[in-house]
């Protein structure tokens, strides 16, 4: 089964990090990254996708507006079950940041 999966932070916690030196943000940076590969490498078999996301427009009956959200990534990771899917992020390093989350979904068969 194909699970969607969401990336989250408090878009407020970008601002602060953003506030912090630039040599303290690379070596963050950097090392979260390399976490992140390493996590990537050992999960190649579950997670058919990882894509970071931009600034989001919202779109109303009342037009189009500059926005800002909590989502930082999605991706798509495949398991037996919601359950499973979930045991996969357990400990991902998406966690160093401070007040960040993952959320995973499964398809609603309802909506077809």
């Amino acid at each position: 089964m194909k699970f969607f999966v969401t990336f989250q932070m408090p878009h407020d916690g970008l601002d602060d990090w953003l506030k912090l030196p630039e040599e303290d943000r690379k070596v963050q940076e950097t090392k979260m990254m390399d976490d992140w590969n390493a996590w990537m490498d050992a999960h190649k078999d579950s997670v058919t996708q990882a894509t970071g996301v931009g600034k989001p427009k919202r779109i109303t009956a009342n037009g189009i507006e500059d926005a800002r959200n909590d989502l930082m990534m999605y991706s798509f990771v495949e398991a037996d079950s919601l359950e499973a899917a979930a045991e996969i992020f357990k400990g991902h390093p998406h966690f160093g940041i401070p007040g960040a989350w993952i959320e995973v979904m499964s398809e609603n068969k309802n909506t077809k």
